[in-house]
């Protein structure tokens, strides 16, 4: 009787010994919990999530991949206001509407401190402009150009055709238009020209 009461102890004692390691196991392979979120360290964080610049999805517009060198023609009014060939760069290839645009803009402050001035008003618009035959470009422009009055429409009309001849070339003509309309304008003389105007018809 004794001796089954000894074996019995042994068995619990060897029951607590395998529950203790079983619950210590368990323990290690649950869950944890807590309160509060808390800091991971950096070691442990997935590549590029500490990236201080993320990635954008931010579109750009495209920049024009070269730019080339155009003249166009104001006015010098520190020499009576003679034609003054100024430099300007427009995108490549270089096409007649933006060399006009560029003309019609004006001079930069720079250079109307250094005099250069324009008789062609800001809200002039160039609406097209191109060769429409041989040696003839016709420039078509909108109704402001139109309200050009006095002496400023025949110096406007000498910038245009200056700055034309001298992309195209000598024995160029050029033929005004007001919102696709065929007009005249006046030349160096004050005369009405109706057909092309030429270099030698806008210089004194």
């Amino acid at each position: 009787m004794r001796g089954r009461e000894q074996g019995r102890a042994r068995l619990r004692r060897w029951a607590v010994l395998c529950i203790v390691p079983a619950a210590a196991l368990a323990a290690g392979c649950a869950l944890p919990t807590q309160g509060s979120p808390s800091a991971i360290p950096n070691s442990r964080v997935p590549f590029n999530l500490l990236d201080p610049h993320p990635p954008t999805t931010t579109t750009t517009q495209p920049k024009p991949s070269s730019y080339v060198g155009a003249k166009v023609y104001f006015l010098n009014a520190k020499a009576n206001n003679a034609l003054t060939p100024t430099d300007r760069l427009v995108s490549a290839p270089a096409q007649l509407p933006a060399i006009i645009t560029t003309l019609v803009a004006g001079p930069s402050s720079g250079e109307s401190a250094a005099g250069l001035t324009t008789a062609i008003p800001s809200d002039v618009a160039v609406l097209s402009a191109s060769e429409t035959s041989p040696n003839v470009v016709t420039v078509n422009f909108n109704t402001a150009f139109s309200q050009i009055s006095g002496t400023a429409t025949e110096q406007a009309v000498a910038q245009v055709v200056t700055t034309v001849v001298n992309e195209i070339g000598l024995g160029t003509g050029v033929v005004f238009e007001i919102n696709g309309t065929h007009t005249s304008v006046p030349i160096a003389n004050g005369s009405q020209v109706a057909g092309p105007v030429y270099l030698l018809n806008v210089t004194p």
